[in-house]
């Protein structure tokens, strides 16, 4: 048994999530392109990690329409697909809409400080890189998900998120809309703060429908180059 593979104390952090957390980056970011025929042995190394967290971690990015597994033939990350996200962006706006109105309704009074803090990291920092922004974004959809109490809720958005952001990292040239879409999430955080729902409720519907509109504008173009 390797280093990278030894048995964990009990309190430390699974290898798998190192290597979900990686993958998924390296995914998202373009780091491993859509379509891109790989070997579980290549993304090990990729990682630095051994085999079993690296497999734990691939089936579970192949349950979030990351990764496809394709026996004998070995995996491909997963191809863009405009339609499907167009599929996608209807499930996110109920579980969206259902998770956040949960934490403005559940937050404690340090949940409610954490949100109005990101809301200010999201209008000073979120505008800057896209990759300033994905940080920030990890930390409130973990501040959501801790703060609306529903495990089920969370569980379907989560495995929606890679490829929500993949698509728009991928289309928009890592900066276009950025400072729009930071300001949109700040106006969600704050809501949450203030134990908003009405306000929580439009700050989803305005992000869903930019995020419709683009996915659409990006199908349109689509076809007008084939």
């Amino acid at each position: 048994m390797g280093a990278s593979e030894s048995s964990p104390s009990p309190h430390a952090r699974p290898l798998s999530e190192d290597a979900y957390e990686q993958l998924e980056e390296l995914i998202v970011t373009m780091e491993l392109a859509p379509g891109t025929i790989v070997t579980e042995q290549e993304l090990a190394h990729r990682t630095g990690l051994g085999r079993t967290p690296v497999r734990e971690a691939i089936l579970r990015l192949s349950t979030e329409y990351l990764i496809e597994i394709m026996p004998r033939r070995g995996l491909r990350i997963a191809p863009i697909d405009i339609r499907q996200q167009l599929r996608l962006v209807e499930t996110r706006r109920a579980l969206e809409t259902l998770v956040a109105s949960q934490a403005a309704e559940r937050a404690n009074r340090q949940e409610r400080a954490a949100f109005r803090s990101l809301a200010a990291a999201f209008r000073k920092d979120g505008r800057k890189t896209y990759r300033k922004f994905l940080k920030i974004d990890q930390k409130f959809n973990l501040a959501v998900a801790a703060a609306c109490d529903n495990e089920f809720a969370v569980n379907a958005l989560q495995s929606l998120h890679g490829l929500s952001r993949r698509f728009w990292h991928y289309y928009a040239g890592h900066e276009e809309d950025l400072a729009l879409v930071a300001d949109m999430h700040a106006d969600i955080a704050d809501a949450i703060a203030a134990g908003d729902t009405l306000r929580v409720e439009e700050g989803v519907t305005a992000h869903m429908d930019y995020i419709q509109a683009f996915t659409l504008a990006m199908l349109g173009n689509q076809g007008n180059t084939q």
